[in-house]
């Protein structure tokens, strides 16, 4: 395994992150346990998860699947980096709570962490992540509670996911000058080949401010790892998927052919463009599998060279670079 460091922090953390939206919904307990136990032999040491994960509303399924995987013992907890979000509702649809729904108000922030804490069998986070920008709530409110936190030793580090480039610009600059211990240190983001917009402002923030970029879908939802040799062999049939297989099928041909003439399979080539991008840490990869789990690993020894890299921007073009000179003279 490859590792690095969680953007300017001193955090070291493996080049490839679990993701564990499935576990719960389309992954059983048993296997969820199987593929984090794998996970840490293979030294994959960086989880990420969310209390909404599970899609059981306030119910926080994927957090407790973690908490007893962890309550196993055998040094499980020590080893992972563990990273969970907070932002989503958490009410109860039998009782509506105002203060539980959507944001970052400091009293979410606190009671939420101890909810997660609890759930997770754990007495720390070390990576805890706003799910989604709140724009209604003060940077200082939101950052003050972070504080508050990592004071307790209840977090370590503290990181945005769906930030825009002006929103990572405020919260850095907001921290600096109150030097603040919750600076971020990364920003979780929608990227892979086939969706780029953040090289336009995302991207250029996290390079200034020195913030790892950790993709999330880097597959683009399965579009990039064998489409359509799925869709042949009458896998991924939905009618959703099919929909968006079509729209890019131009590109998606002259992708395929492009990894078999590379000898690599598609999700390899994949997760090795995203990890040969330099603000990268780590793609979440989301197995449901043991196969998939294993497979992803390929990525890790898959050099693409310049001519490669080329030719993949060739087939799904970014927005030209960064703002302002991607669209302005």
């Amino acid at each position: 395994m490859h590792y690095t460091h969680l953007g300017r922090s001193g955090l070291r953390v493996s080049r490839l992150c679990l993701g564990t939206m499935n576990f719960g919904p389309f992954t059983s307990e048993a296997d969820a346990f199987a593929l984090m136990d794998r996970a840490v032999e293979l030294g994959i040491n960086f989880f990420d998860t969310a209390d909404v994960y599970g899609r059981k509303r306030s119910e926080g399924v994927t957090e407790n699947i973690l908490g007893r995987w962890f309550a196993q013992g055998g040094g499980r907890r020590d080893f992972v980096v563990l990273a969970t979000k907070i932002y989503g509702m958490m009410d109860s649809p039998a009782r509506p709570d105002p203060n539980l729904d959507r944001g970052l108000s400091a009293r979410k922030i606190i009671q939420g962490c101890d909810a997660s804490l609890r759930r997770m069998q754990t007495d720390r986070i070390d990576l805890y992540q706003m799910h989604h920008v709140d724009r209604l709530c003060p940077v200082d409110e939101w950052m003050g509670a972070m504080e508050a936190l990592q004071r307790q030793g209840k977090i370590y580090y503290v990181g945005s996911s769906n930030f825009a480039g002006w929103d990572l610009a405020t919260a850095c600059t907001t921290a600096d000058l109150r030097a603040s211990s919750a600076r971020l240190v990364c920003e979780q983001s929608l990227y892979n080949l086939a969706s780029r917009t953040i090289e336009l402002e995302v991207i250029p923030a996290c390079h200034h401010f020195g913030l790892g970029l950790i993709p999330w879908s880097p597959l683009g939802g399965g579009l990039l790892g064998g489409a359509l040799a799925k869709a042949a062999a009458g896998r991924r049939a939905a009618p959703d998927f099919e929909k968006q297989v079509n729209a890019k099928r131009p590109q998606l041909e002259r992708y395929e052919a492009l990894c078999a003439k590379l000898g690599a399979a598609p999700g390899d080539v994949a997760l090795a463009w995203l990890l040969a991008q330099p603000v990268v840490t780590a793609p979440i990869i989301g197995p449901r599998t043991m196969d998939q789990l294993t497979d992803a690993l390929r990525a890790l020894e898959l050099k693409l060279t310049p001519e490669t890299l080329q030719q993949l921007n060739e087939i799904f073009p970014g927005p030209g670079g960064s703002a302002p000179e991607a669209y302005a003279w």
